[in-house]
């Protein structure tokens, strides 16, 4: 049952008809996993937080620098220095001490990424890479854990969920990494500090839906946003047969990592 104080903090969600008591109870029993607690994570972990979103992992091996506050509005200039993990963690824990928030200080690899999703309900890709978003997709395709995708660019983003087995997955768009350094990064090629602010709060809003079982989630359907025209264009994905991950005849079986989508200032972090 919730607390008196509960009913208070989370009185307009009680009060929606789609959420009310029973759904904030599936919130605080809710597992969310976010991989990157920079430009998209960090709005979805403040929302999820204040949502009260009962465990929310933080998986991030960076620490904090002075580019960062341009967009990644849960860290401040004094944690300059501090990693991001522990730094997201205070301010989550600030808006609700109530909720349960896990830290990983480690990049996801083949090798930790199963682990570490592992007793989550649903995962969140906040990351900046090629070779993080391949690995992410495939090791919850092979899991059976539905996550949501995240992109940004300049003044453009994307994302879509995946159920797997039940809808796209990312290899269903994009079957192989594109060649090193073929697409600049955000640190080359800039990124409007509001952007991920807008699609990070998406990702944190399917996590919700999701845990709640309320509305449509961005199945299927690419959500493509550019904010120098704040135009919303919805891309239908179907299925692929032919994925090499979840595909008929599936040549990715195991998790490997895509060291090759990676350019050199990533590999230079890890």
């Amino acid at each position: 049952m919730l607390t008196d104080e509960q009913i208070e903090r989370y009185q307009r969600h009680i009060a929606l008809k789609d959420v009310g008591g029973k759904g904030q109870q599936k919130l605080l029993a809710g597992r969310v996993l976010i991989i990157g607690a920079g430009g998209l994570g960090a709005p979805a972990a403040l929302y999820l937080a204040a949502a009260g979103v009962g465990t929310i992992g933080l998986v991030d091996a960076d620490a904090v620098d002075l580019s960062n506050l341009q967009r990644q509005v849960i860290h401040f200039t004094p944690d300059i220095g501090k990693a991001k993990v522990l730094s997201a963690k205070e301010k989550m824990l600030a808006i609700n001490p109530e909720i349960r928030v896990e830290t990983h200080q480690e990049w996801v690899h083949a090798g930790n990424i199963a682990g570490i999703i592992d007793g989550y309900d649903f995962v969140i890709d906040g990351t900046d890479n090629f070779a993080a978003k391949f690995l992410i997709n495939d090791a919850c395709v092979l899991a059976g854990k539905p996550y949501s995708h995240g992109g940004i660019l300049r003044f453009d983003g994307q994302t879509i969920t995946v159920r797997p087995h039940e809808s796209a997955c990312y290899r269903c768009i994009f079957p192989d990494p594109p060649p090193p350094d073929a697409i600049p990064t955000c640190s080359q090629a800039g990124v409007i500090g509001v952007l991920p602010g807008v699609l990070g709060v998406i990702q944190a809003t399917e996590a919700i839906k999701f845990l709640l079982g309320k509305g449509e989630l961005l199945t299927g359907r690419l959500l493509v946003y550019n904010a120098l025209q704040m135009r919303f264009k919805e891309v239908r994905i179907n299925r692929n047969p032919k994925c090499p991950l979840c595909g008929e005849s599936p040549s990715i079986k195991e998790l490997r990592d895509e060291w090759g989508a990676m350019n050199q200032c990533d590999l230079a972090k890890r």
